[in-house]
């Protein structure tokens, strides 16, 4: 009886707790879809106040959604693709060759990532200004870039780490260069790790705020996260359900890049190299 007595309480407590995490979003969905405006009109329980397109035929044809939208792929494809190069060739320069100062720098990434950016807004400022990254999309992928290099160096370079050199002694015995070896060997290991950096650094430009808000200036450079806060400002129109239309369809790139990174990811998985 005791037993059945815990075993309730655990699926009561599963219960509520799945309902609390998911109703946000239940209730994001069903107002996108919602005929009305304002946040206080919404019913509490979704789907029972009706249904509607018209919100998402708003934002692409009265709002600049989809140049906001734009805008968002652009820097993130941009980010994604530039911190994959930079940090998979700093780690293989990190992991397989020996220099002077490789475990200085290696440190001075590693402290760099504790501080965290808000503490150089103003230097990043100046130098924005000074190299003529305002108001610009490259300006903001350099900066992510930037902020992505020590941390995911130094992950990448642990994965390198675990890799046999075996296979790079055998590549540069039948007379490959280092590059060919990064390209041809040490690559093609790498793509479990290379996918999650790809995700990632994807995402994470979708809903910042903070940094576009700095960096850009100009309506017609304005990202999602810029142009979305303008429906919900108090001070400003308040249309709750244009706000949930438009962060609703953010999803749809997650979901997508998602699933095509998952399949690499488990296909890379699925083909490991020889073990030491």
């Amino acid at each position: 009886m005791l037993k059945k007595l815990n075993r309730g309480f655990i699926y009561l407590y599963l219960i509520i707790t799945v309902l609390i995490v998911i109703y946000p979003i239940v209730y994001l969905v069903s107002s996108a879809f919602t005929p009305g405006r304002v946040l206080a009109n919404m019913p509490l329980i979704p789907f029972t106040g009706g249904f509607t397109l018209e919100h998402f035929i708003t934002l692409f044809t009265n709002t600049n959604y989809p140049i906001w939208f734009r805008n968002t792929l652009i820097i993130a494809v941009g980010t994604s693709a530039s911190t994959v190069l930079v940090c998979t060739m700093a780690a293989y320069t990190f992991s397989r060759f020996k220099f002077t100062l490789k475990k200085s720098l290696m440190l001075m990434f590693l402290v760099l990532q504790i501080f965290p950016s808000m503490l150089g807004m103003v230097a990043i400022f100046v130098v924005m200004l000074r190299i003529g990254g305002i108001d610009t999309l490259w300006g903001l992928v350099l900066f992510y870039v930037a902020g992505n290099v020590p941390f995911n160096t130094w992950l990448v370079k642990s994965y390198m780490d675990n890799i046999p050199r075996s296979l790079d002694e055998a590549a540069r015995i039948d007379g490959a260069s280092s590059f060919r070896i990064f390209r041809t060997v040490i690559f093609p290991q790498t793509k479990p790790i290379i996918s999650f950096l790809a995700l990632t650094t994807f995402v994470a430009p979708w809903m910042d705020f903070i940094i576009p808000s700095l960096i850009l200036r100009s309506a017609e450079n304005r990202t999602l996260a810029l142009g979305l806060l303008g429906f919900v400002q108090v001070r400003q129109r308040q249309e709750f359900t244009l706000f949930a239309a438009g962060a609703l369809l953010v999803a749809v790139p997650f979901i997508i890049y998602f699933i095509i990174m998952q399949k690499s990811l488990i296909t890379s998985l699925g083909s490991g190299g020889v073990k030491e």
